[in-house]
């Protein structure tokens, strides 16, 4: 009876033995896969706020190609005029010209 149970403890041992290397090998494997889940996250971040920027931009062309937001933009931001306008400066309290687009 002693014999058995002596085996059975040995056994034990041996699969107890088995079971923590293969705990403490799949640890590894488990930090790299939550690393890699954390660089996915961030990646995904990334794309949707390139996305954002994209579609940004995208509406800055299509306001670029409008002949009326053109006009204002050359106005506003380079002091143009149209033949046979007169342009007025008005300079602000510190006597300087007000600054532009």
């Amino acid at each position: 009876m002693r014999a058995s149970r002596l085996r059975l403890g040995g056994r034990a041992l041996v699969l107890g033995v088995i079971v923590v290397l293969i705990g403490v090998a799949s640890a590894g494997v488990v930090r790299q896969y939550l690393a890699q889940r954390a660089e996915i996250h961030r990646l995904e971040q990334e794309i949707r706020s390139i996305e954002a920027d994209r579609a940004r931009l995208e509406n800055d062309i299509d306001r670029l190609h409008d002949p009326e937001y053109l006009e204002r933009l050359a106005r506003e931001c380079l002091g143009m005029v149209k033949p046979g306008e007169i342009g007025f400066v008005v300079p602000d309290e510190s006597g300087t010209q007000p600054a532009r687009c």
